[in-house]
């Protein structure tokens, strides 16, 4: 079950990366778009309603939570970068993907936001500084600081995380 929650392994809090780990963390945001119309847009709407794993969402809900949280992320690093350490507004993403847009809307419409987003995201991504990536928010549920270069590797690891938990189930099912 472990592998089927986490198809890439656990995401570790608290590492520093170089330059280079950085622009290629970027480099995965940037491509997450592409990579995710490729293999949802030939879905079924009968596929897209299967869950990747037992009680987990179904892809079109894991397609939705990827926007909503990539929106977040989004919105996070403008705090950070014209705020000293803002507290960022937490969200129930459990309870968000069980909203009508998050059950039911369709999967283009997602998939159009993320292209948007990322291409807006990335831009200012490039053009981070070292010490842009040192800035910080804080994040009331968990009680920590997250540096920017910290949460470029977490959004990184989240891109790959629920594309692997599409990419995994397609495989199980033949669906590729």
């Amino acid at each position: 079950m472990e592998n089927l929650k986490y198809p890439v392994g656990r995401f570790e809090f608290g590492k520093t990366y170089s330059k280079a780990e950085t622009q290629a963390q970027i480099q995965t945001i940037s491509a997450l778009p592409s990579k995710l119309f490729n293999i949802v847009n030939v879905l079924t709407e009968a596929q897209l309603e299967t869950p990747y794993r037992p009680e987990g969402w179904t892809v079109l809900q894991t397609v939705h939570h990827i926007a909503d949280s990539h929106m977040n992320a989004y919105i996070r690093f403008k705090l950070a970068l014209t705020e000293d350490n803002p507290n960022i507004k937490p969200y129930e993403e459990a309870l968000w993907a069980e909203l009508a847009d998050g059950k039911a809307a369709p999967v283009d419409w997602s998939l159009q936001l993320l292209k948007y987003v990322h291409l807006r995201w990335v831009m200012l991504l490039n053009s981070l500084t070292e010490a842009d990536l040192e800035r910080t928010y804080f994040h009331p549920e968990s009680k920590l600081v997250y540096p920017l270069h910290q949460v470029v590797a977490m959004y990184a690891w989240h891109s790959e995380h629920h594309y692997e938990h599409i990419h995994q189930l397609c495989i199980r099912q033949g669906w590729i």
